[in-house]
């Protein structure tokens, strides 16, 4: 029986990651229309399109082909964003699971900078790497993305280079238009140091916080 793609609840100090599911949908609509200035690589709902954005990912998840969440802040208990493992690939045998990707992130304009993205990484690179057993956890962005390329590096990925029209552009005016990827990775020997680092990033900002 092969690798079924499937996320449970993953809980921090600053996020719980929570799978998606239609009771989520006002959250994630308020996240969404806080500022949408940052957006402009990335697919993020509106008010009007959450219902189409939920049905959406829950079709791919049920699919076997993304394991979506939301993301809550633990301290206002708010959903504040989304993310999601996608595209799974398993080992050449058949069983369990090789590769998979972290994509569809985003967060609202409150929560960017706080420490939750950090801490949301890190929760998904630990599961993936150290219950799932991967070989390698991937990332991609719009290459024209920097805020976003900053954010993968810090959370050391290391860039692998950009795969020219790669995916359909999020830009507005650009629907229908192929995008350059940038794209990013981390590997299973890797990860012990990547650990490292993320709970150090993460220990400094519960200590800005109060929390230690």
């Amino acid at each position: 029986m092969g690798f079924r793609l499937e996320g449970p609840v993953l809980e921090g100090e600053l996020v719980r990651l929570e799978p998606l599911g239609r009771h989520h949908a006002a959250g994630l609509a308020a996240a969404a229309e806080e500022d949408r200035t940052s957006y402009r690589f990335t697919w993020v709902p509106t008010a009007e399109t959450v219902d189409a954005y939920i049905d959406t990912q829950l079709g791919r998840a049920a699919a076997g082909r993304l394991a979506p969440y939301v993301q809550v802040d633990r301290a206002s208990g708010r959903v504040v964003g989304a993310t999601s493992y996608w595209d799974p690939r398993p080992w050449p045998d058949g069983e369990g699971l090789c590769a998979v990707e972290i994509g569809f992130t985003w967060l609202a304009a409150s929560a960017q900078g706080t420490g939750i993205n950090t801490e949301a990484k890190y929760l998904l690179f630990r599961h993936a790497f150290e219950e799932w057993e991967v070989a390698r956890v991937d990332l991609k962005t719009d290459a024209r993305n920097g805020r976003s390329r900053a954010a993968m590096e810090a959370a050391g990925a290391r860039f692998e280079g950009v795969l020219r029209n790669w995916s359909g552009s999020w830009v507005p005016g650009e629907e229908g238009r192929l995008r350059d990827s940038a794209m990013f990775s981390v590997v299973a020997a890797e990860w012990p140091d990547c650990r490292a680092g993320l709970e150090q990033r993460i220990a400094r900002t519960l200590e800005r916080r109060g929390h230690r």
